[in-house]
Order: C-alpha cells, then sequence, then structure tokens
C-alpha cells in the first residue's frame, strides 16, 4: 500500500509540473481584419509550446473577437516576452 501512495504522490508532483510548465509558454503572432484593412502583431500566452496547438488556440481566441490569424512566428518561454513587449504594443498578452 505504501508503494501505491509514493507512486500516485510521484505521478501529482509530475502533473503539477507539466502544468506549470505549460503555463510558461508564449507565441506570438500577425493577424489582420478586413473592411477597413488592419494588421497587428501580438503576444499572447498559450496552453501548450507545440507550435501546432498553439496556432489552433491563437486562431481561436483572435476569431473571437474579430481577427483573422495570418500566422504563428513562433512559441517560446517567458525568457523571450522582454525583446517582443515593444513590437506588440497594445496586443502584447492582450488576448
Amino acid at each position: 500500500m505504501k508503494q501505491i501512495l509514493s507512486f500516485l504522490a510521484v505521478l501529482a508532483l509530475i502533473s503539477v509540473a507539466s502544468s506549470v510548465a505549460a503555463a510558461d509558454c508564449y507565441a506570438d503572432y500577425k493577424a489582420k481584419q478586413d473592411n477597413p484593412l488592419r494588421l497587428h502583431y501580438g503576444v499572447m500566452q498559450v496552453s501548450a509550446c507545440d507550435k501546432g496547438k498553439a496556432t489552433q488556440e491563437v486562431s481561436q481566441r483572435l476569431r473571437g473577437s474579430g481577427w483573422t490569424l495570418l500566422n504563428v512566428m513562433s512559441v517560446f518561454g517567458p525568457e523571450g516576452l522582454g525583446k517582443r513587449k515593444a513590437n506588440a504594443g497594445q496586443f502584447y498578452l492582450r488576448y
């Protein structure tokens, strides 16, 4: 019984660690709106560090605000936030 509890504790720690790691993923992207044409570059926190999954998430979240995703440029950790903040302007962590 003690081994089972130890195993479950290890699984719980792994689960918590992976949740924390997923929270530290960001994507920078380009998006547009039509009529009139508007473009923006932004940075968004995403739940997955995989570019394919991040692309789906960014697209869905932008679509809810009337934007169309053009492309996800990269997926990165918190170390990349500082150098992107000025370029993203009002779209820095907005969505």
